[in-house]
């Protein structure tokens, strides 16, 4: 009887364990999509960029100030257009500092398609809805070659895959330093000016700062249809599913050898009392 509970707690055991692995598989899985934050490293500044008018520059001829980077497609049906509305209305709300000349924002599409005449017009559209005044070099719009577009989404973390004829990709900024450290990630859509502020403040003095969003990030996924996030129920009920099965693996593992421990004990005491 007793080499028949070993076996059905082993066998339990295995069960567990395959469950558990099972589960991080299908979390590594869907990780292929997302950020891996790159603080304190640096983007490549001898790489170039095509600016508004078709003109290559290099990242280092634009980044003399502290910056925040995002990276889009300008033909985006998603997850791109409430991105960069929620950086048009932090330009707007931030009255301390003035866009253009205490800090500046690159938009780069990832998508090697897509060519300076779009980006052109993708910044007259933003510029029309400022109710301040802007300067052009407050928001440049820029597009780069694939091998280019490979390099900076590299250096940043930012991992995207495509999904028939679009992409699916994070939501985030990141904010550089003007010697372009990576000081700070914000995730999501919109952003409050004291985080921003706070981010340009860190980045000026070549500091890098913890990311408190991607806590909530991971808790919320983006409906693109109702253009809001919504909780994900099944990530976080399969993190803690996650959770739980591994605290009972652990319980298994220190009771099972505990009591082999007490077996092996009492067997001892048997053999020296005889």
């Amino acid at each position: 009887m007793r080499k028949v509970g070993e076996a059905g707690r082993r066998l339990g055991l295995c069960l567990v364990m395959s469950c558990a692995l099972l589960l991080v598989a299908g979390n590594f899985a869907r990780a292929e999509v997302g950020i891996d934050e790159k603080l304190g490293e640096k983007v490549p500044l001898e790489l170039s960029v095509i600016d508004e008018e078709g003109k290559s520059v290099k990242l280092q001829d634009l980044l003399d100030r502290p910056t925040i980077l995002n990276l889009v497609y300008y033909r985006c049906p998603g997850i791109c257009g409430p991105l960069m509305g929620g950086v048009s209305e932090v330009l707007e709300l931030i009255k301390d500092k003035v866009p253009g000349e205490d800090f500046q924002v690159l938009t780069i599409s990832f998508n090697a398609a897509e060519t300076a005449e779009m980006a052109s017009q993708k910044k007259k559209n933003y510029y029309r809805s400022f109710h301040r005044e802007m300067s052009p070099d407050a928001w440049r719009f820029l597009t780069a070659t694939q091998e280019n577009i490979d390099a900076i989404t590299s250096a940043v973390g930012f991992e995207y895959e495509p999904a028939g004829n679009e992409w699916v990709h994070p939501a985030a900024i990141m904010v550089l330093s003007p010697d372009g450290m990576i000081s700070r990630y914000l995730y999501g859509v919109s952003f409050l000016p004291f985080d921003v502020k706070m981010a340009l403040m860190e980045a000026s003095q070549g500091r890098t700062g913890p990311t408190i969003n991607k806590v909530l990030l991971y808790c919320f996924s983006y409906d693109p249809e109702g253009k809001t996030y919504v909780f994900n129920v099944l990530k976080v009920t399969g993190s803690v599913t996650l959770l739980f099965v591994g605290l009972f693996v652990i319980f298994l593992v220190v009771t099972t050898r505990r009591h082999r421990r007490r077996e092996e004990e009492a067997q001892e005491s048997g053999s020296t009392d005889e």
